[in-house]
């Protein structure tokens, strides 16, 4: 159930929707339905999004926000998403409460992984 002017959705640009549902699918156990074309939703996420087809990417450098996901294991997580085709942006670094890293998708989206250790 949606609560009220709270956030419910996120949506990134993606080039190649195959290529984002086989790296998302594959490192986050995220599951995706078609809508068309150029559109992908996804689930099992943590908070349910899309992607829609784009040549643009989502950047922190460019000004956009930055989706953040947590791992109860962060160097497991890293180590997935470089098998499958990512690449790491932002070395792990320390921060109040905790340890990230940033990385891109094979769309070049950049996203975080945190972990409290």
């Amino acid at each position: 159930m949606s609560g009220h002017e709270k956030i419910n959705y996120v949506e990134l640009p993606a080039a190649d929707l195959a290529a984002t549902k086989q790296f998302y699918s594959r490192v986050f156990g995220w599951v995706f339905a078609d809508y068309g074309p150029d559109y992908i939703a996804f689930a099992n996420s943590g908070l349910d999004g899309g992607f829609y087809r784009a040549k643009t990417h989502s950047a922190v450098a460019d000004g956009a926000a930055l989706v953040v996901l947590y791992s109860k294991d962060l160097a497991q997580t890293e180590s997935k998403i470089v098998a499958a085709g990512g690449k790491v942006v932002k070395p792990v670094f320390s921060f109040p409460g905790g340890r990230r890293f940033h990385f891109t998708d094979p769309n070049g989206n950049e996203l975080a992984v945190w972990s409290e250790q």
